[in-house]
């Protein structure tokens, strides 16, 4: 048997399943954010399975599926996940359960092994935030130090913990429809990060201070406008992720610049595509991708002044690039359970305990 540390990708013939826990212990905002910048960049050269998405709707919520792989490089494998995630925004409150239950599934690209199995719950709160971070590190002014969060549910603690690795947060302002929800918030980010975090009840506000806004709601009216973003600001708009989803003011996106995570998906379920509905803007108005902005393909931020807007809808090209940090560290770690998912017979598989068999 090898010790873990030695095994390689190309060795693996059976399932790791890794919990929750597992991703959270193995996986640093600060790695994930690098992570992501590395699969943008390489989707802008090329290097990348095309990501995919495909929605459904229930009542009280609904399910998507989002694909996307990464090709071998010097270094690593071909690799493709496909993440199934349940997004039930009244979960917390009415049954106690996480708005957000999935899984990723992680596959070796070249020859369909399925290499790991991972909890997608910390996956996606991580590798959403660490898009907004991405960006912001490209499209947010410098000094940039006054941040809002509107929504405080618990993706609004990654992002928050996202941004202070890319830029010098000093003051931050918490927004929520349940103010104890903010008032948590804003205890437990002051204890956690040391900042100044305080409460508004309206985001006019913070208005005039804030220099990057970050939407993560489940919102199906607008509600950040014109009258809240100042000039030179940056504006992660993270909650819309399906059609029916909206966070920002038509007329505010058609004059910014905007820059989407994946400009098809954009176009189909994010703001973006309440504006190409209004007719306030065409596809072609669009800067960039967030992939051509990370690759030096076109310019990020410009002037001081430029409000630039984040369209981030979430793409699988996230979800493949921290899976694979995950599962690597997994294997040197020993973390997880081994199983083999092809088993015919229970008295086929060995005891499961144990990462690598």
């Amino acid at each position: 048997m090898q010790t873990p540390a030695t095994v390689s990708v190309s060795q693996q013939t059976r399932t790791l399943v890794l919990t929750r826990g597992d991703v959270r212990r193995l996986l640093s905002m600060e790695d994930c954010i690098d992570a992501v910048e590395q699969a943008f960049l390489s989707h802008a050269h090329g290097q990348t399975v095309a990501p995919g998405v495909l929605g459904t709707h229930v009542e009280g919520g609904g399910f998507h599926v989002k694909t996307a792989g990464l090709l071998a490089s010097k270094d690593e494998p071909s690799v493709y996940v496909t993440k199934i995630n349940a997004n039930f925004p009244g979960n917390p409150e009415r049954r106690g359960l996480p708005t957000i239950q999935g899984v990723v599934a992680l596959f070796d690209a070249e020859d369909g092994r399925l290499l790991a199995l991972l909890d997608s719950m910390e996956i996606t709160s991580l590798r959403t935030a660490a898009a907004t971070a991405v960006a912001a590190k490209y499209l947010a002014r410098d000094d940039a130090a006054a941040v809002t969060i509107c929504g405080c549910g618990e993706q609004s603690r990654s992002q928050l913990r996202a941004l202070t690795c890319v830029r010098a947060v000093r003051r931050v302002y918490a927004l929520d429809v349940q103010p104890e929800r903010a008032r948590r918030f804003a205890a437990d980010m002051t204890a956690e990060l040391g900042l100044d975090v305080g409460v508004v009840t309206t985001l006019g506000e913070a208005a005039r201070s804030t220099d990057i806004w970050v939407t993560c709601t489940p919102s199906e009216r607008w509600l950040l406008g014109r009258d809240h973003v100042g000039h030179g600001a940056f504006v992660a708009a993270v909650g819309a992720d399906n059609p029916a989803k909206q966070e920002i003011e038509p007329e505010l996106l058609a004059e910014c610049t905007v820059i989407a995570d994946v400009l098809d998906q954009c176009a189909t379920i994010g703001d973006l595509h309440h504006v190409l509905e209004a007719g306030l803007m065409r596809v072609s108005d669009v800067h960039a991708e967030l992939a051509e902005i990370v690759s030096g393909q076109k310019p990020g931020r410009r002037s001081p002044d430029e409000t630039i807007i984040f369209d981030s809808t979430g793409s699988a090209l996230e979800d493949v690039a921290a899976a694979m940090v995950v599962y690597r560290r997994a294997l040197a770690a020993g973390a997880g359970m081994s199983v083999d998912l092809a088993a015919i017979d229970r008295r086929d598989e060995p005891h499961t305990s144990g990462a690598i068999a």
